[in-house]
């Protein structure tokens, strides 16, 4: 058994209050942290007897019933002290001899609650930021081809790696560009940092902003808690602005302040957050054109320019062709459970004299279509023709005119496009009329590899 003393050093070095009674509720016992939260002298309460001083409160409960009191709230009687209790009886042989309370000022509770709601507060975004940040999935070795416009490509973009400067990637769409962001970023210094991916276009501008550079609680109406911005995110890696010629002028405003001052404020806030980003840019529309159209800040699309990488369409490396569906296939094949070697010679041939305007995508998504269906190893024009064919008709005028449903939507959608424009209000515009929402139309427009570049 201890020591007395050393019972009694215990006690009076505990941060907690401790109040001890008789069996007849005489106090007899209170540590220094008791007179610290309560205000009252050793001399002055041990001179008193619980069920006078304090008669509703945990130890006269504890002592009364014989029952241990947890998580009581009360005021300790002869002070203003407001408190959280745990008492219990003390029992001897069977016998209450007395009682003993433990308890804290309600303020150290609250302080400690609020630390842990900060705390909570603190992991909540750290799992948020964790669930965002991915790696590259690709590099330079898993870019298909052998023209020289590719291999071109492919050489600016390792010498690109090699540096921290911007890069801007020009292209139709389904060129690639994401797998060259990918591939840039896998070569680089930066490759064990995060890369992250933003769409410009396929975020509504009120929420752009917020995504890219986060906010405080309370910016804004919804905005419940901080919210981490993909430059956050990026730090020390990569961020891949992709359509950034979709971008409108106010946050392109801010963009360029980030890439020249390495710092950006969230929504709501006023501490400046440095971040140290790579940043790869990516666009199928003119940016010289939007320059001049005003559309396009000049001096930030000189920042963005550092690097410049223009994809060529798959027109232009036709060369390639064959080296990307065998590549496809294969892929493919482990996708879709097929053992398909090949195409024909004719399959080929239709292949190279097609102008695919979806460009790579097109070129994927047809032949998984074909070989979802096929029921031989070798894919013939039989099976692709179908899906080669870009002469619809104008208009379904009587019940022979019929179409398939998925013809028909991307008819629809290729002539909103046409009358509304590609660009950011124009697109909108086209699904308000399709009756469907912007992030249904992109998703539409890239199932159908719809090239808006030449709508």
């Amino acid at each position: 058994m201890l020591p007395i003393e050393m019972i009694s050093a215990i006690l009076d070095s505990v941060q907690e209050a401790i109040e001890v009674t008789d069996r007849d509720g005489n106090i007899i016992y209170v540590n220094p942290a008791f007179c610290r939260i309560t205000g009252l002298s050793f001399e002055e309460r041990t001179r008193q007897n619980i069920f006078q001083a304090s008669p509703d409160g945990a130890l006269a409960l504890a002592l009364k019933t014989g029952v241990p009191v947890k998580g009581y709230r009360t005021r300790v009687g002869g002070s203003n002290a407001e408190v959280i209790s745990n008492a219990v009886p003390i029992i001897i042989d069977h016998q209450i001899v007395g009682a003993v309370v433990i308890f804290q000022h309600i303020t150290d509770i609250i302080k400690l609650i609020e630390e842990l709601k900060k705390s909570t507060s603190i992991i909540q975004n750290l799992s948020d930021k964790y669930g965002q940040v991915t790696k590259s999935k690709y590099d330079f070795e898993q870019i298909i081809g052998r023209s020289q416009a590719i291999k071109e490509c492919i050489m600016t973009g390792q010498m690109a790696a090699k540096s921290s400067s911007t890069v801007l990637l020009l292209g139709e769409s389904g060129t690639g560009k994401e797998l060259f962001a990918h591939a840039i970023h896998h070569a680089s210094s930066r490759k064990d940092g995060p890369f992250i991916v933003i769409n410009c276009a396929a975020i509504p501008e009120t929420l752009l902003e917020s995504e890219l550079f986060g906010h405080v609680r309370g910016a804004f109406t919804g905005a419940i808690k901080d919210k981490i911005g993909k430059f956050e995110l990026a730090n020390s890696g990569t961020l891949f602005l992709d359509e950034i010629g979709d971008m409108n002028p106010l946050l392109q405003a801010k963009l360029l302040r980030v890439l020249q001052e390495r710092e950006f404020e969230r929504i709501g806030g006023t501490r400046p957050v440095s971040v140290d980003v790579r940043v790869i840019a990516a666009t199928n529309r003119n940016l010289k054109q939007l320059v001049r159209e005003g559309l396009f800040r000049e001096d930030l699309y000189y920042r963005l320019n550092v690097v410049e990488i223009n994809l060529p369409p798959l027109r232009e490396r036709i060369e390639d062709i064959m080296d990307l569906a065998n590549y496809m296939i294969v892929r493919l094949n482990r996708k879709l459970g097929k053992k398909v070697i090949g195409l024909s010679r004719e399959a080929m041939t239709a292949l190279h004299h097609y102008h695919w305007p979806g460009n790579i995508r097109e070129l994927e998504n047809v032949l998984e279509r074909v070989m979802v269906s096929l029921d031989t190893d070798i894919i013939t024009y039989k099976e692709l023709a179908p899906h080669l064919s870009v002469n619809y008709p104008e208009a379904v005028n009587t019940e022979a005119d019929l179409m398939p449903l998925d013809k028909m939507e991307q008819m629809m959608i290729e002539r909103a496009l046409k009358k509304y424009g590609t660009g950011v209000e124009g697109k909108r515009e086209a699904a308000r009329h399709l009756n469907i929402s912007l992030a249904t139309l992109y998703n539409k427009i890239k199932k159908h590899n719809i090239n808006i570049s030449n709508n």
